[in-house]
This record gives structure tokens, sequence and C-alpha cells, in this order.
């Protein structure tokens, strides 16, 4: 029997993304309705021919912006996911007017529906999350050890997830045992520490019970993706590639940060003038730019620019510190460029210089990678591609994540790099700059969370 929960997960993508169109198509019908009281042919025929493109970019953007999994979002979510890709929509339906030469569509039209596009489909979607996945109980699996649970639950306890109910076995848990839960559960999560061979036979069964599988990767599964296969005489060998970039790669990744990083700056050069003034009048004495020493490319050491965002001098009584919620330190400011990441947007000169890149690993201090480099061994595999403004772990973690966690997505990043993953990356950053949880110093205290041991666990 084919796996009901993966069933249902695609028929309501498929519902959220139709109903998704038809509002994207009615929005432009109603605009000309209130906005003419007959519709000149010219413009009407300019919408009909323009409206497969239209329909073409807001599902391309619908998709970026994940706006179809519902079942993760919050209701904050899910407005500035579509105030983002509505706005994204209008610019490139201009565009798309101008380059297929339909000038008869309105800009007044475009605008009109993006407004009501953006009040649609937000309803749309809230109203059917809430009566679909919020009365919905899912069941996970969660196959670990005890502080391995305990991570993954305090990473999981969030309002999204308070319908998901989860059952914990221990790592040496019989598959006759693991067989028998999986009747009852819509996925499993299997966590790192347990062995190739257990894990290997657990997927067989999750997958033979046509239920979905979710594995937290080892740094050792993230250095083998992308292998390819080859023989050595009639035996079937992986080749391992070194990590990096290949020379043609680094040379489009080059061009790509030149034209953006000159673009940004021009675009952004009243808004840069802006905070310097403002950090300027708070504090006539002190620095506009903050300058600190980075790890770059092959562990080089560059100065990094940033919007001086705490009070002048604040380590020099503590030394090197991470930045904490509500840290004292942070200027009036500090707290408003750095709630919307605007602190680094001087890294853009870096990019320019050729010590960043836009997309890459976030650059470290030297006094936290060398700690870091001695606790995971894995870590030096980071400076293999240059540091970036904005990267893969920036967009799917938070500024608190766990560096294991984010050493992982950088790894991904290197391993899986291509012009359109930055792209996605970049699109979706915009959604991070919107999202306070997303900038917030690291926490002063770990929450505390009590279970019991190989208990149902509900959030």
């Amino acid at each position: 029997m084919r796996n009901q929960y993966l069933h249902n997960l695609k028929k309501h993508k498929f519902i959220i993304l139709m109903v998704d169109l038809v509002i994207i198509g009615l929005t432009y019908v109603l605009s000309f309705s209130l906005r003419y009281s007959e519709i000149p042919q010219r413009n009407w025929d300019s919408f009909l021919a323009l409206v497969p493109w239209i329909l073409l970019i807001g599902l391309f953007f619908l998709s970026i912006y994940e706006l179809y999994q519902l079942e993760r979002k919050t209701n904050w979510d899910i407005v500035t996911g579509v105030c983002v890709a509505v706005t994204f929509m209008a610019f490139l339906t201009m565009a798309s007017s101008f380059l297929f030469r339909e000038f008869a569509l309105p800009r007044s039209i475009i605008l009109m529906a993006s407004l009501l596009m953006i009040l649609l489909l937000v309803l749309w979607k809230i109203s059917y999350r809430s009566l679909v996945f919020n009365r919905k109980l899912s069941n996970v699996l969660l196959i670990g050890t005890d502080d391995e649970v305990k991570k993954v639950i305090s990473q999981l306890k969030h309002p999204l997830l308070r319908a998901t109910k989860i059952k914990h076995v221990q790592t040496n848990t019989s598959i006759e045992k693991i067989d028998e839960l999986l009747k009852h559960v819509d996925y499993v999560l299997i966590c790192p520490s347990i062995s190739k061979e257990k894990k290997s036979e657990i997927i067989y069964h999750t997958m033979k019970a046509d239920k979905i599988v979710y594995v937290i990767p080892t740094l050792y599964e993230l250095l083998m993706t992308r292998a390819t296969i080859t023989s050595l005489d009639d035996t079937m060998v992986m080749s391992v590639q070194p990590f990096g970039l290949t020379w043609d790669q680094q040379l489009l990744k080059r061009i790509f940060d030149i034209v953006l990083s000159t673009v940004l700056i021009i675009l952004l050069s009243p808004l840069l003038l802006l905070i310097a003034i403002l950090i300027k009048l708070e504090d006539p004495k002190g620095s506009i730019i903050y300058k600190q020493r980075r790890i770059g490319l092959h562990n080089k050491e560059f100065t990094v620019y940033k919007f001086r965002s705490m009070i002048e001098g604040a380590e020099d009584k503590t030394g090197p510190t991470l930045a904490t919620k509500d840290d004292e330190r942070i200027t009036k400011v500090g707290k408003v460029i750095r709630a919307m990441r605007l602190d680094e947007l001087p890294q853009l000169y870096n990019v320019l210089k050729g010590d960043m890149s836009i997309v890459g690993p976030r650059p470290e201090r030297p006094v936290f990678t060398k700690e870091l480099s001695r606790k995971y061994n894995n870590y030096c595999y980071r400076s293999t591609v240059k540091p970036g403004i904005t990267g893969f772990a920036q967009i799917m973690g938070k500024y608190t994540t766990a560096v294991e966690d984010k050493l992982r997505y950088d790894l991904y990043y290197i391993r899986n790099y291509s012009l359109w993953l930055d792209l996605i990356i970049l699109l979706r950053t915009i959604i991070v700059l919107l999202d306070k949880s997303k900038s917030e110093g690291e926490q002063q205290e770990t929450r505390n969370l009590s279970y019991k041991h190989k208990e149902d666990i509900s959030l």
C-alpha cells in the first residue's frame, strides 16, 4: 500500500499550487474590472499574450520560497514569503511586457493585481493551513541516543510541530521492534550516531514499509556526496573528488561576484550613506566601519568590513566573544542594522576586492577557527572556497544553529555548488532578512527539556 502520508503531501502541494495559479490569474481579471468599466481590447490582448509567462513566473517564485509547504510555516512566514514572491513577480511581469513588446498591459493593472494577489494568497494559504495541517497529527519514529534525541527535540519544539507525536527508540533496538513501530508512524528520523550497517538496515526496512525516512548525515557521508562511479578492472569503485571548485566554476563565480557586488554598491549607496550618518550621530567619536581579521580561502587571513554595531572597543576587556541575545554592547543603531543584517553590507567591498564571495560559508575569526578545527576534523574543508556574505547555512539555519549543523550545510553547499544554487540562496536570503529569529544572538541559557525514555512525546 502506498504511503498515505507521502501521498497526502503530494496532493496538498498540487492543490495549493493550482489554487495559487488560479488566484494569480483571477487578480488580473479583477483588476481590469475595477480599473475599466469596459476593458480596452488592446490592453486585454496584451494580458492574454502574457498570461502563460505570468503564471510561469508565479510558479517559479512560489516554488523558490516553498509556499506550497504550508505545514512548516507560521502566519508570518506566509505573509513575508508571499510579499517577497509577489514583488519579484510584479517586476518580472513588467520586464516580460517589454521583452515581448506587449506594452499595452498597464502598469496600474500590474500594481493592482499584485496588491490583490498578496491579500488573496495570504488569506487562502493561512485558511488552508489552519483547516488542514493544524488538525493533522503526524507520527515520527526517532532513532538515536538520549543526547541526540534531546538535541533534536529541542530543535523541533516549535509551535508548528505541536501536533507532532514522536516515538523515541535507542540505536540498539532490534529491527523486529522497529518493523512493528513502522506500522504506526508517518516517517522515520535517523540520528548520525547509528552505525553504517544498522543505518542501512533501518533504511531498507523503512523503504520496504513505504515510509519516508530522514537521515541526519554524518560529516563522512557529506564528503561522499557527488562521488562518481567508475571501475578498476572489473571492480566498481567510487571516485571522490577533492573539495573546492573547478577552475571554470571559480571563473564563473568570480564574474558573478564582480557584476553583482558592483550593481549592489551603486543601488544601495543611499542606504549605505544613511547608515553611516546614523552611526556617527549616535556616537560622533566612534568609527563607522568595524574591521576584523577573518579566515578566508585556503586559511589565509583577511580584513572584513562591517558597519559598527557595538560600542567602541567592545572586546577590549572580554577578548573575542560571540554576541548574545540582548547583548548590552550592541548600540541602538546596531540593534536595527543587525536585525536586518545591514551591518554586513560593507562586505560588498570585500567581494569586489576578491577576499569574499557573495555566497559561501561565513568567514570565521582565527581564534574560533582554531578551536573548531580541533573539535571537528572536517572543519578545514570550509576554507576550500571563498567565504560569503550569505550562505546555505544562513538560509537553512539560524544564528544560534549548532556549529556541527552549520558545517553540514556548508559542506553540502561546496559539494553541490552551481550558479543556480547561488541564485536560490540569494533569493531566500531576503526572507532571512525579515525573520528576526535568524539574526538573534547566541542563547545564554539552554532550554531544559524533560522527556521519558521510550515514551511518546507530543509537541
